[in-house]
């Protein structure tokens, strides 16, 4: 239950607070109240917190920068454990750079330039963390995760620590074996190339350039809201239905790419769970093409 929990918490002095709204951790800007919100400071408070969260029966979501993600407008009735200030160290040993769970990508990329290092590029400017990335098999510009990454540590279903190479993480088109299982990716290790660093930091700031130029970065969004159909884009299909600019309450499919849902003031979970509904029967009415939302909702 989740009084015997927030009991617990309070006896290990376990760093948590009770009803923090959703809406200020992630990049969308909604969501209701975490009933508990867990912010472990080491790996050691994160398997505690796991365990507690266990045995007292109350579920739990692990939170990385909160991007690709939308949270109820009623919030979540368990425990939402952030990854982010669990402390870990972005180290570079012989061409393998190694990140925690909690690490923005963009730190990681920067990290990568500073040693020389090329392949994560196209990872620049991704508003998400090495975990979520990970979970995702985020990509862009042509490259994606499983093109660097060479292994993942991670807590299994027991909580104990395992490692296991990429070529055992199912990693797809936005998929990985981590959608499939309990497990909670603690760092990443990934396999880079000696580069220039000038040449990488002038391709980074190239990318970055083409996002701000294209993509709405400057209002609330969880990122490219659809995912690739196959033989097709989907902000061009919107686009091509009609689409650019159409609204549900306070959310709206971007004037500047239709792949993109924003939040233009005040947008609830249920306003971009109808705009999607309704654009996808929409776009699947006039095209054929039948598009899978890339954000995931968490009730």
């Amino acid at each position: 239950m989740l009084s015997d929990l927030i009991r617990a918490l309070r006896t290990e002095q376990l760093d948590f607070v009770e009803k923090e709204p959703l809406s200020a951790h992630t990049t969308f800007k909604i969501g209701g109240p975490a009933a508990v919100f867990c912010t472990p400071a080491s790996v050691a408070e994160l398997v505690r917190v796991l365990e507690l969260c266990r045995e007292t029966g109350v579920r739990r979501y692990l939170l990385g920068n909160g991007s690709n993600m939308l949270f109820s407008d009623k919030g979540f009735d368990g425990a939402v454990i952030s990854l982010c200030g669990v402390k870990s160290r972005c180290t570079v040993q012989d061409g393998k750079l190694t990140a925690g769970a909690g690490e923005r990508l963009v730190s990681i990329c920067r990290e990568a330039e500073r040693h020389s290092l090329t392949g994560l590029e196209f990872a620049y400017g991704i508003p998400g963390s090495v975990g979520g990335a990970v979970y995702m098999n985020a990509g862009a510009y042509g490259g994606e995760m499983r093109d660097v990454l060479e292994s993942v540590t991670f807590l299994d279903e027991n909580l104990r620590l395992t490692t296991l190479p990429v070529e055992q993480l199912a990693l797809g088109y936005r998929t990985s074996i981590f959608e499939r299982q309990p497990w909670c990716i603690l760092e990443a290790t990934f396999q880079l190339t000696p580069g220039n660093a000038e040449q990488i930091c002038s391709r980074m700031e190239e990318l970055m350039e083409r996002r701000r130029s294209k993509q709405p970065l400057e209002l609330p969004s969880a990122g490219s809201t659809f995912k690739r159909p196959e033989g097709a884009f989907a902000g061009s299909l919107i686009e091509q239905c009609g689409l650019r600019g159409y609204s549900v309450g306070g959310a709206q499919i971007s004037e500047k790419h239709c792949g993109f849902v924003v939040n233009r003031g005040g947008a609830t979970c249920a306003d971009v769970v109808a705009l999607t509904e309704e654009v996808r029967r929409i776009v699947e009415e006039k095209t054929g093409f039948v598009l899978e939302r890339e954000i995931r909702v968490v009730e």
